[in-house]
């Protein structure tokens, strides 16, 4: 407030209070009414003037109102002395009555102010600690106030007056148009938003900022904003530096396992290369013979083909999750790949009873057909496994398919073979863990992450009587079925 605006209030209060006192002053003197009526009357001005006023005011109305009820009320009217000492003791207790209640009103709005003052200081230090900033905008004049700590955030000095051509000037350029955008959706709807953006500082700094605004309307209707400012910008780039020590560390971590990843390259491409061999021994035995059978040899060179640039693509599928690239959103027909999967581990199955259910008409799923042959293999072959100490009755493998409640396809492998405890159900699918003397205990943790990856689930059971069953679900492809 100015030293002009300071001094035009305080005329206003003398004006007011002298209008006051001179109405009632008149009005109680034509009814004629008595000194105590008008005392009270005279108090009641007072005690508006000092809720209103200043402790100055109150007391300069006082003596005037004490000078009032003397000359016009106690008598000898129209003179400054008193006949009767009740009127004297009348205008005294009026005087100090006024006076106290003055000072009393003064006081109490002392001590408010300097809450007020305590209030907003602590608000100003909980905004500077927090980087939280407040604002208002009144939408129809473009009028916005914001704080110590707004200022702050857009680096403006305090003498600043606030638009919002001012507030563009700190936008970073490449967030421009989503505020302007922002502002003007709101200035349009009058309805709450929220954004988050960059400033550009005159500096070359760069902040980000999170705004949230409410709406409000003021008595007369008009609608303004009401919003709080939030510099994020230490958390965003610790969120960034996090983000990037996670990178860091898996990458770390997926080195220091290429060891223990490699024996288990091997193992996955075992069976390829195992056959190969077998149908390149097949091809010279077919071209040995005094009349070569080159239909038959045709064929084995084809199967040679066939399973050397099936060997490539495993190791393409397991270098694609060494480097963390998305799985392939393929679609793929389950029952062909469990029965692909089953020609494959054709040797390995050798003294084994193998018994398929395929449900038919099972739609497609999302997968890589490659990732899921994998997976199939290594479920099977750990099956076959798992029944190599049986001996005491059928090595039984059952792999069946089937709808899953209307949304997903189900596979299961189910063995006959030594089984596992309750308490290793989860831990089976951790890395490194492995009940086998020569395993690594990685395969079961990338099947779960291959199903999981395609937004499938693969969990293991024990079997009612011997044995385990291993099960993944997996998304059905809207379209074609099996």
């Amino acid at each position: 407030m100015t030293y002009f605006s300071k001094h035009w209030r305080a005329i206003a209060q003398y004006l007011s209070g002298g209008f006051a006192l001179a109405l009632i002053t008149f009005i109680c003197f034509q009814l004629r009414l008595s000194l105590t009526t008008a005392t009270f009357l005279y108090l009641i001005v007072v005690v508006l003037l000092s809720l209103r006023g200043s402790f100055i005011a109150s007391a300069i109305v006082s003596f005037v109102a004490v000078g009032l009820l003397d000359y016009y009320f106690a008598p000898p009217i129209f003179s400054l002395s008193a006949a009767h000492p009740a009127d004297v003791v009348t205008i005294i207790a009026f005087l100090t009555t006024s006076a106290v209640i003055t000072r009393l009103v003064s006081r109490v709005r002392e001590l408010m102010q300097e809450k007020l003052r305590q209030s907003e200081a602590y608000l100003a230090e909980a905004q500077r600690l927090s980087h939280t900033g407040s604002f208002g905008w009144k939408v129809s004049t473009g009028e916005i106030l914001w704080s110590e700590e707004t200022l702050r955030i857009f680096q403006y000095g305090p003498s600043t007056k606030p638009t919002v051509e001012l507030v563009l000037q700190r936008v970073h350029p490449e967030d421009t148009p989503l505020v302007r955008q922002t502002i003007e959706r709101a200035s349009h709807d009058k309805k709450d938003f929220k954004v988050e953006h960059r400033l550009l500082m005159p500096d070359g700094f760069v902040k980000y900022v999170h705004v949230v605004v409410h709406a409000e309307r003021d008595r007369s209707g008009e609608p303004w904003f009401v919003g709080a400012v939030m510099d994020v910008t230490e958390r965003r780039r610790a969120d960034e530096a996090l983000r990037k020590a996670h990178a860091n560390l898996a990458r770390v971590t997926r080195l220091t396992t290429m060891g223990e990843l490699a024996a288990s390259i091997a193992h996955e491409v075992n069976q390829p290369l195992a056959a190969v061999v077998t149908n390149a021994n097949a091809c010279l035995r077919w071209l040995d013979r005094e009349s070569p059978d080159l239909d038959e040899a045709r064929d084995a060179v084809r199967g040679i083909i066939s399973d050397a640039n099936r060997g490539s693509d495993v190791i393409t599928r397991i270098r694609g999750l060494l480097k963390q690239e998305q799985p392939s959103k393929a679609r793929s027909n389950i029952n062909e790949v469990v029965r692909e999967t089953i020609a494959l581990a054709r040797v390995d199955l050798q003294g084994t009873v193998l018994q398929t259910e395929l449900a038919s008409s099972l739609p497609d799923v999302t997968g890589d057909r490659v990732l899921l042959q994998q997976v199939l293999l290594n479920l099977t072959m750990n099956a076959i496994e798992a029944m190599k100490p049986v001996t005491d009755r059928s090595r039984l493998l059952r792999i069946h398919t089937k709808d899953y409640d209307g949304h997903a396809v189900l596979v299961a492998v189910q063995d006959s073979g030594v089984g596992f405890n309750s308490k290793q159900i989860e831990q089976i699918f951790e890395t490194f863990y492995t009940t086998k003397p020569d395993g690594l205990g990685m395969g079961l943790s990338i099947c779960r992450s291959i199903i999981e990856g395609y937004g499938g689930r693969l969990w293991a059971e024990p079997n009612g009587g011997p044995g385990a069953t291993f099960q993944f679900t997996l998304p059905i492809e809207s379209g074609g079925t099996a």
